[in-house]
C-alpha cells in the first residue's frame, strides 16, 4: 500500500492533484463502467481510492511545519475545499497545524521586531544598573568634596625703590626689580611716575605687575605711599600722620584668598629721630586699633628709616604686629636694607595669625627661610629674576633694597 501512496498521483494521470477530482466515489466509478464488485478492475479501483486517501492527509499535515507546507496547503484548495477535506482533514489542520502557523507568524512578525526594539528602548541592564550609571566613586563628587583645597602662596614686598634725581620710578631700575620678584602685594613708597596722572600710573602698574593688579595711591604729598595688589581692593584710604606733611599712612583692605581679608598698610617714617618715629608708630597703632577688625589679617610694611632693630617704635608696633627675633636677609646673610647696606630700614611686619603662615621664599634654586632682602649685586643667578640687571640696586640715588616675605594662606 505504501508503494501505491507514493505513486498514486502519477496513476491518475496529467499530474492534476486538485481535491475536486475526488468528488465521485470509487463504487460509482466501477458501476458506471459496467465492472462488478468481484472483477479485477474493481479491486484496482478500490486500491486507487486508498491511494488518494493516503495522499491528501500528508499534504494537509505538511502545513503545520512552516511556510513551505502552508503554501502547499493553500495551492491544494483553490476552490474553497472539499466536503471530506473540511470534515476529516481541515479540522485537524486548523487545530493542530493552523494555530501553530498563526502563532509562528506572530513570532516572525512581532517577536523578532520587539527583540530589536526592546534593547534600544532600554532594558534594566542598559539604564539602571550601577555600572552603567557610574557608582559614586566613579564620579568622585563625594571624595573631591571632602578634600581640602591647598593653601595659596601670597608674596608681600616692601619697596622704596625709586632712583634718579626726582624720586620716581621713571628710570626703570626699581621697575625691573618689581618685575623680577613677582610680588602679589606691594607696600610701595615714593609712588611717583612721570606726571602722576591716573592713566600714566595705571599704565605703569599694568606694565610692571599685570593688568589684573589694582592699586591705591594716597592723594596728596610729594612722595606718597601706596598699595598695589593682585587681589581686589575692597576699601582704601589713608590715616593722618601729624609728624610729616608730604605723605600719610596709606591702607587698603584686600580680598585675598580664603574667608579673611588682609589690611595692608604702607608707611614711610621720618629720618629725623627715633622719637619722631615712635610718635608716628603710636598714631598708626591707634588708627589700626580703631579701624581693623581683629579677625582680619594685618601687615605693616615699608620704609621705617630705623637705625637699629631695638628702637622704641618696634615695641609700639608690637601691640598689633609681631616683631620677630630674626629678619629677612640676602644671599650673603646681610639683613640691612639702606643703599649702603649698613642699616635695617625696611620691613614687612605681620600680625600673629599671619606669622603662623610664614613660608620660605623660593626664587629659582635659592631658598630664604626668613624672607629675602634683594640686592641685584648679590643675588645669583640673575636669570631667575629677569629682567633685573646687575647694577639696578646700585643705580644713582637708588633708595633702598626690597624686602620679600611669603605666606601660605588657607582658603577654607
Amino acid at each position: 500500500m505504501l508503494a501505491f501512496c507514493q505513486a498514486g498521483p502519477r496513476l491518475l494521470g496529467g499530474g492534476d492533484t486538485r481535491a475536486d477530482a475526488r468528488e465521485t466515489t470509487v463504487e460509482e466509478e466501477g458501476l458506471h463502467r459496467g465492472r462488478g464488485p468481484g472483477s479485477l478492475e474493481f479491486l484496482l479501483l478500490v486500491a486507487l481510492a486508498g491511494l488518494v486517501a493516503c495522499e491528501t492527509p500528508s499534504r494537509m499535515g505538511g502545513r503545520g511545519g512552516g511556510g513551505e507546507g502552508e503554501g502547499e496547503g493553500e495551492a491544494a484548495d483553490p476552490d474553497g475545499g472539499r466536503e471530506p477535506d473540511q470534515g476529516g482533514g481541515e479540522e485537524p489542520d486548523q487545530g493542530g497545524g493552523e494555530e501553530p502557523d498563526q502563532g509562528g507568524e506572530d513570532r516572525d512578525l512581532g517577536l523578532a521586531d520587539q527583540g530589536e526594539t526592546e534593547p534600544d528602548q532600554g532594558s534594566p541592564a542598559d539604564t539602571g544598573i550601577p555600572d552603567d550609571g557610574g557608582p559614586p566613586t566613579d564620579t568622585g563628587v563625594e571624595e573631591d568634596a571632602g578634600q581640602p583645597e591647598p593653601p595659596v602662596r601670597v608674596r608681600i614686598l616692601a619697596g622704596n625703590l625709586t632712583s634718579g634725581n626726582g624720586q620716581t620710578y621713571d628710570e626703570g631700575h626699581g621697575t625691573r626689580i618689581f618685575q623680577g620678584l613677582k610680588p602679589d602685594i606691594v607696600l610701595i613708597q615714593e609712588f611717583n611716575y612721570q606726571d602722576d596722572e591716573p592713566d600714566q600710573l595705571r599704565a605703569w602698574v599694568t606694565r610692571t605687575f599685570g593688568a589684573e593688579f589694582s592699586y591705591y595711591r594716597e592723594p596728596r604729598g610729594s612722595i606718597p605711599n601706596g598699595v598695589i595688589s593682585r587681589y581686589p581692593i575692597l576699601g582704601s584710604g589713608y590715616w593722618e600722620d601729624d609728624e610729616v606733611g608730604n605723605r600719610q599712612f596709606a591702607w587698603a583692605r584686600l580680598d585675598i584668598p580664603g574667608p579673611r581679608d588682609l589690611w595692608a598698610v604702607s608707611v614711610h617714617l621720618l629720618t629725623t629721630s627715633s622719637g619722631d618715629r615712635s610718635r608716628q608708630a603710636t598714631a598708626l597703632v591707634s588708627a589700626i586699633q580703631r579701624a581693623v577688625p581683629v579677625a582680619d589679617y594685618l601687615v605693616i610694611g615699608g620704609d621705617f628709616n630705623t637705625d637699629g632693630r631695638n628702637e622704641n617704635c618696634f615695641s609700639i608696633f608690637a601691640r598689633v604686629v609681631v616683631t620677630p627675633a630674626t629678619y629677612p636677609v640676602d644671599q650673603a646673610g646681610n639683613g640691612n636694607t639702606n643703599a649702603g647696606r649698613t642699616k635695617p630700614y625696611d620691613y614687612v611686619l605681620v600680625d600673629t595669625d599671619l606669622t603662623r603662615l610664614i613660608t620660605p621664599v623660593t626664587i629659582g634654586q635659592a631658598t630664604f627661610p626668613r624672607g629675602l632682602v634683594f640686592d641685584s649685586r648679590v643675588f645669583r643667578p640673575l636669570a631667575a629674576v629677569a629682567p633685573v640687571r646687575e647694577n639696578d640696586s646700585d643705580a644713582t640715588n637708588m633708595q633702598h633694597m626690597a624686602v620679600v616675605r611669603d605666606f601660605l594662606i588657607p582658603v577654607e
